[in-house]
């Protein structure tokens, strides 16, 4: 960044650590007229938000339940389950409102607890509206942004598969998503958040899903240590098909999160959806390359991990780059991440059990550094600069990983976070749950 452009970012920064208040009343959420709806963004944006949540049920659940052994698979596919329980349950009565109003650089307000002032009124003809998404009604966005509070936290679980009690990963889905999730949506999504002010850019999730996930993966990994036998015993999949159709469903969940980031069915939703389908597809190609080169063999777990991986980097980029830029971030994707899932994932000795920070964590923050190289503002109409994307990267990765170990900290001591040696070689689905696969 230029000298003139860092010192604007540090006096935007300092002004907003001492700003506590921002005018409700002129960036809130209000009633409008129906007749201002727009009939094409509502349908566009209710079949997105089906979408994105397909991509965690099944999508998530049987990407990672194939990759498990087979006594852990139902246990794994439960804590999917769960957890899209457990987020909606908590989007409704405080996430959304702290998450999704304006208040704080820092936090959002207490306005929408319960989902107050959400309303529909057919004898009015009036419905609530957010400010950031004028055109659809707010219950329709409340939805759509429900479906990623969802799947960031189902992510994580694949960090600590096999041994984490299920308890304590419940009581630890419930702390993270209101200390870490709901924040840092705030801080990059919600327009008075000070990562937003700092002109931040993360049009699907880059920042606040994927390094936000992939953090909390690795710390997850470190704090339950490694699987009993892991380095001395193969642990096979249970079942690649599984995983297979996961990852084909989270590829085609994926243009719902990404297109319908959008908020509207426009140009800039077709070409977010477009510049997806190419990074995907050289993300898979080229992690398929580079295992060919390293090990003389194409396989379909590699193909799926690279494809999840081009889409992971293209995320935070997608409303802001063309072709070209999707197809050098879908290949940069598939060898940074397929190092993460091998090379680095050694360097760093953690049992990771199903890469997560290797491909969400490290394709994360290659997306969101390349969102500032290739982004063109004739698409977005904003400006974009490595070093702030580098600094969302790098502040939402240290909170991620801080709040992370603190909560798990605080868990183990209180309850034990992990199954014992007997549970964990019986395997969680008979061990914690009672129930098998013949």
């Amino acid at each position: 960044m230029k000298n003139n452009q860092l010192k604007y970012a540090a006096i935007a920064l300092l002004s907003m650590v001492f700003m506590t208040q921002q005018s409700w009343a002129e960036t809130a959420p209000y009633m409008t007229d129906m007749s201002t709806i727009s009939a094409g963004n509502t349908a566009w944006m209710l079949t997105s938000t089906v979408l994105v949540l397909l991509m965690t049920i099944p999508g998530i659940a049987l990407f990672y339940a194939g990759m498990v052994r087979k006594k852990n698979v139902l246990a794994t596919s439960l804590q999917s389950l769960t957890i899209v329980s457990i987020s909606t349950i908590l989007w409704v009565v405080i996430g959304y409102s702290l998450a999704f109003t304006p208040h704080s650089p820092f936090i959002g307000g207490l306005d929408r607890v319960m989902l107050n002032g959400v309303d529909f009124n057919l004898v009015q003809q009036k419905l609530s509206v957010s400010h950031i998404a004028p055109s659809i009604p707010e219950s329709v966005w409340i939805m759509f942004q429900l479906t990623f509070a969802i799947i960031t936290p189902a992510l994580i679980t694949g960090a600590f598969a096999e041994r984490m009690r299920f308890s304590a990963m419940i009581l630890f889905m419930v702390f993270w998503i209101l200390l870490v999730y709901v924040p840092v949506a705030h801080w990059v999504w919600e327009p008075s958040g000070w990562l937003a002010q700092l002109g931040a850019l993360d049009f699907a999730g880059g920042t606040v899903v994927h390094i936000n996930a992939g953090a909390a993966g690795l710390v997850c990994a470190y704090m339950l240590g490694k699987r009993r036998g892991y380095g001395r015993e193969p642990f096979i999949p249970n079942n690649l098909m599984y995983t297979f159709i996961g990852a084909s469903l989270l590829w085609v969940g994926w243009f719902g999160f990404n297109a319908g980031s959008a908020g509207a069915a426009d140009g800039r939703a077709g070409m977010a959806m477009l510049v997806t389908q190419i990074a995907t597809a050289a993300g898979a190609l080229t992690w398929c390359l580079v295992e060919y080169l390293a090990r003389q063999k194409v396989t379909l777990l590699g193909a799926c991990s690279g494809a999840v991986a081009g889409l992971v980097a293209i995320t935070p980029a997608s409303g802001f780059v063309g072709v070209s830029g999707a197809l050098m971030i879908g290949v940069l994707a598939g060898v940074c991440c397929y190092w993460g899932a091998t090379g680095l994932k050694r360097l760093l000795k953690a049992d990771d059990s199903l890469d997560v920070f290797g491909i969400h964590g490290v394709g994360g923050i290659v997306g969101a550094i390349l969102t500032g190289v290739f982004a063109q503002k004739t698409l977005s109409g904003v400006e974009a600069h490595v070093g702030v994307q580098a600094l969302g990267a790098i502040v939402t990765f240290i909170y991620s990983a801080l709040i992370s170990f603190i909560i798990l900290f605080i868990l183990d001591k209180m309850i034990g976070l992990r199954v014992n040696e007997e549970q964990e070689q019986l395997g969680l689905d008979l061990a914690q749950h009672g129930e098998h696969i013949p």
